[in-house]
């Protein structure tokens, strides 16, 4: 199986070199710059699958970088590292074209886990970034016509709020079933049952609803 390619984008040298190190043991690096307009140009080149990059970039900041990237490469994924935590920052990215949206003082193994995500066709952002932004930023036109998950905490047995909450976090079924020792079947039975509940008809409505719901991190 090919690995997937990846190029990285920072101003700082030193990021990149521990970038690099975090993450060639599971990825392909094709290439490190360090400014915005060096990566259009390398990602023309390089034709990376997931592009990791930072806001704050001189001659062409991230968020143009992305706008660009989405044009001129649509099937490369984009994946921003920053200190910028504010909401507006957050949004600008997802409506540049960003998949996922991590904190330079997220976890080392977050890096790894939003790359992994994305190239599944996945969103991911850090539980850093606060979760009432994910909803309108992921693309939603309109508000799911659900009452707030408080509502609904009745109606859900604990195994759903448990499945609920692992959806959000990105897992796969198998991961599901291994986490909480259930069959696969088991699982899929659980999530059938909770878009039937919640009036969803797929599982990346389940993770958008569970995000912008709060579920995320609140079991119990």
């Amino acid at each position: 199986m090919m690995r997937t390619r990846v190029l990285l984008a920072d101003r700082h040298p030193l990021v990149l070199e521990g970038l690099k190190r975090l993450l060639t043991a599971d990825f392909d690096l094709v290439g490190m710059v360090s400014d915005g307009r060096s990566l259009l140009e390398a990602a023309e080149r390089l034709m990376p699958d997931v592009v990791l990059l930072d806001i704050s970039m001189p001659l062409l900041n991230g968020l143009e970088a992305a706008r660009q990237l989405r044009k001129s490469q649509p099937d490369a994924k984009v994946v921003f590292l920053t200190r910028h935590a504010e909401r507006s920052y957050v949004t600008a990215a997802f409506r540049a074209g960003a998949s996922a949206y991590l904190l330079k003082s997220s976890a080392t193994w977050e890096v790894v886990f939003a790359i992994q995500q994305v190239v599944r066709g996945r969103f991911y952002v850090t539980p850093l970034v606060v979760k009432e932004v994910i909803d309108p930023i992921l693309g939603r036109r309109q508000r799911l016509k659900a009452s707030p998950c408080k509502t609904y905490a009745g109606n859900l047995s604990h195994r759903q709020r448990e499945v609920l909450q692992l959806v959000a976090e990105g897992h796969t079924n198998k991961e599901i079933a291994e986490i909480i020792s259930i069959s696969i079947k088991t699982v899929e039975f659980h999530k059938s049952g909770l878009m039937r509940k919640l009036g969803l008809h797929s599982t990346a409505e389940l993770t958008r609803y569970a995000l912008s719901h709060g579920f995320a991190g609140e079991i119990g």
